[in-house]
């Protein structure tokens, strides 16, 4: 292997695919090799020109892969571990995070990493950049040295592997927000798209009371009871009737509706996590007066940090996690040449697997 082979993104619809030296890793770099890389929806958006991003690079942020080689050692520099502090060797199986945090800023000490003020993110950097090799759709990916990474068991398939990435651990870090455990708690999801899905189940894995689950979409509200709601129900201009249902709203459409029913639904003491309005929309409505004498809460996550990847990967292993549709979900991985035709085809899938 003298090599690595890499779709690059050269604006709008356009890929080209590019061989690029194998490069000499400095010390604590890992060579990961890409075993399965995941089409996300932010990718679709970039593609799209909803979403900026630096061109020409790489795409690609969720995915798992096999550690190849690992950076020479230096005096001072430990080898290097997961974020559980086992060690990380050639032939291990490891993900990998978005977030490449600088950890000394402001932010990072204060413990808002997902905003680093030098941040850096896999799938997310240009080839000019000092980190040209980040994305997914390639043969490897070089990853720097303390990025945070997660050993995947055995039980757990490539594919949720790859999902744990991205949309495994914004959930847990939307459930993070959370102000209590969420056993016996009554859960409202807004959204199932491969986000709502794995919140409805770490909802059921973590013991909520209840779950309900609201979608325009007739098959997402019945992937929904598969996943584990125990009940679902289409959006309404009227979200009256959820009023009081919910000690945890959890928004993943993005949908001024949907916000809006999020809030609406909360209980006394209860918390409203929105994550789906990563673009300027229509606004929302908001009662102060509810917010004080219910003593709700409206917070907003992007992005996450370093465990909620390790939590996601939990969550995956899991009973719930594992019990998933998920060859309806993600269906016949796709090889790296597909890839361009894939983002002008409509899915049937909640997420398009490629095998670089």
């Amino acid at each position: 292997m003298t090599e690595v082979r890499a779709l690059v993104w050269t604006g709008g619809p356009r890929f080209e695919q590019r061989c690029f030296p194998l490069p000499e890793l400095t010390p604590g770099e890992l060579l990961v090799r890409v075993r399965t890389a995941a089409i996300c929806g932010s990718d679709r958006h970039t593609v799209e020109g909803r979403r900026d991003a630096p061109c020409p690079g790489v795409l690609g942020h969720e995915g798992v892969g096999e550690v190849v080689a690992v950076g020479p050692t230096t005096p001072g520099l430990s080898a290097p571990r997961d974020l559980d502090g086992a060690l990380v060797l050639p032939g291990d199986r490891v993900v990998w995070s978005v977030v490449s945090a600088c950890r000394d800023c402001d932010r990072c000490i204060a413990g808002h990493g997902a905003k680093c003020r030098r941040l850096r993110k896999a799938g997310h950097e240009g080839l000019d950049s000092t980190w040209p090799l980040s994305g997914s759709y390639a043969s490897h990916v070089v990853l720097p040295a303390g990025h945070p990474v997660v050993h995947v068991p055995a039980e757990v398939a490539d594919g949720p592997a790859a999902i744990a990435a991205c949309a495994g651990a914004t959930v847990m870090a939307s459930l993070a927000a959370a102000p209590a455990p969420l056993r016996g708690l009554r859960v409202l999801v807004s959204g199932v798209g491969m986000l709502g899905l794995l919140a409805i189940a770490a909802a059921r894995a973590e013991g909520a009371a209840e779950i309900h689950a609201i979608d325009p979409s007739a098959a997402r509200r019945a992937l929904a009871r598969e996943a584990g709601a125990s009940g679902v129900s289409a959006p309404s201009a009227d979200v009256s009737g959820l009023r009081g249902t919910a000690d945890l709203a959890l928004e993943f459409s993005g949908a001024s509706g949907g916000v809006a029913a999020a809030i609406e639904a909360l209980d006394v003491g209860g918390t409203a996590v929105l994550a789906g309005s990563v673009f300027p929309g229509s606004g929302v409505l908001l009662d102060p007066e509810q917010l004080v004498r219910g003593r709700r809460t409206v917070t907003g996550v992007h992005n996450y940090e370093p465990p909620h990847l390790s939590r996601a990967i939990a969550l995956l292993a899991t009973t719930a996690g594992r019990s998933l549709p998920w060859q309806e979900l993600l269906g016949s991985p796709i090889a790296l040449e597909a890839v361009p035709e894939a983002f002008t085809t409509p899915s049937a899938h909640l997420r398009t697997l490629v095998e670089p």
